[in-house]
């Protein structure tokens, strides 16, 4: 079984191990006794080590990230530019090959029966929550980021309930306060859904549910085309799953956008 995995590295069964069962044909389990017969705590540890992922201190990671782009041909930009874009729709693919219908069903159904709905996420994955913000306000009411211009991440968590839903995003480097906002929200009842890299990620540990995207790429930084191309999918769900309401809070939105002549024609 351990040359079966060897041939696997990179291969998105990796990102779950019930996957990957299916994979070999085995039981979770039997995978579990083998990572623990190498030498590793968990499966996690193994799993990093077959996707690829490099084991160097947080201080050093964007810079080794960037060494492909650092090192190029100056004269060969545009296949550099290529390979990006091939690397990111296998990511792309990668995503859809390892997404189940019943996780998009389940997202929708509880991002749009939420109270509130909050979404987290820092650095790049700012860009990331602001998109998805963007998207599920298009489709109903009570959405915006945990923290903004008006007050902290404390005072978003106390104006939440017990039932609302906040989603966070992050991946490696995790980013240590949103693994502190995604456990100190699920202890006090909050639904916290995550968007995350891999399934022995800190945000999975505290989470109601978990998406899985891959993304890693020859980009400087973390790609986050992938990772945008999920809010996409999981916007359209909520549009789907509540339909009627959906298609009322856009035709309300595009009255605001008339009144106000806002675009220009």
């Amino acid at each position: 079984m351990l040359s079966h995995l060897i041939d696997l590295r990179g291969d998105p069964a990796l990102l779950s191990i019930s996957a990957l069962a299916e994979r070999l044909e085995v039981n979770p389990s039997t995978i579990s006794r083998l990572a623990r017969s190498l030498g590793y705590t968990r499966f996690g540890e193994l799993q990093r080590i077959l996707l690829g992922d490099t084991l160097t201190p947080s201080h050093s990671f964007y810079r080794q990230h960037a060494s492909t782009a650092l090192s190029a041909d100056r004269s060969d930009l545009l296949n550099q530019a290529h390979q990006l874009a091939d690397e990111q729709c296998r990511n792309i693919s990668r995503f859809l090959e390892n997404l189940r219908a019943d996780e998009l069903e389940a997202f929708a159904n509880a991002t749009m029966a939420a109270g509130r709905v909050r979404l987290y996420g820092v650095r790049q994955f700012h860009a990331f929550v602001s998109f998805l913000a963007y998207g599920l306000g298009m489709l109903r009411s009570d959405v915006s980021l945990l923290s903004d211009c008006s007050h902290g991440i404390a005072e978003g968590l106390a104006g939440m309930s017990e039932g609302d839903v906040l989603v966070a995003a992050s991946c490696r480097p995790y980013t240590r306060e949103v693994v502190n906002v995604c456990k100190a929200a699920r202890s006090h009842g909050i639904r916290v859904l995550v968007v995350t890299d891999l399934s022995n990620s800190p945000l999975v540990r505290h989470s109601d549910q978990a998406l899985l995207v891959p993304h890693e790429t020859s980009f400087i930084s973390n790609s986050m085309v992938a990772f945008l191309s999920a809010v996409e999918c999981l916007v359209n769900a909520c549009a789907t799953i509540s339909g009627e309401s959906a298609a009322t809070a856009l035709s309300r939105r595009d009255q605001f956008i008339d009144e106000l002549a806002i675009e220009l024609r």
